[in-house]
């Protein structure tokens, strides 16, 4: 199994400062699953972004707690480019 590694945008280091740990929690356990390179469980609704955010994809950890993020297979690198809610976000 490939196993990416990370880069984080500075967007997404300041919206993870602002969350709780059981949130923190929550987006690591997600966060694992994509670096080692398998798809989430249905219930992550993950899925393509469009138009501006084509090459990005977006995930639920939660509810209204969204993950958006890429990936650079040539690079095997997994870019985490925000998270938080809907309104945040978008």
């Amino acid at each position: 199994m490939t196993k990416y590694k990370i880069q984080i945008s500075s967007k997404f280091k300041n919206q993870l400062k602002k969350l709780s740990q059981k949130d923190k929690n929550l987006t690591k356990k997600v966060v694992d699953i994509l670096t080692s390179g398998e798809k989430l469980d249905k219930k992550y609704l993950d899925h393509k972004l469009k138009n501006d955010f084509k090459d990005y994809r977006e995930c639920h950890i939660k509810p209204d707690l969204l993950l958006v993020y890429r990936y650079f297979d040539d690079k095997l690198l997994l870019y985490l480019y925000q998270i938080g809610s809907h309104s945040e976000i978008f």
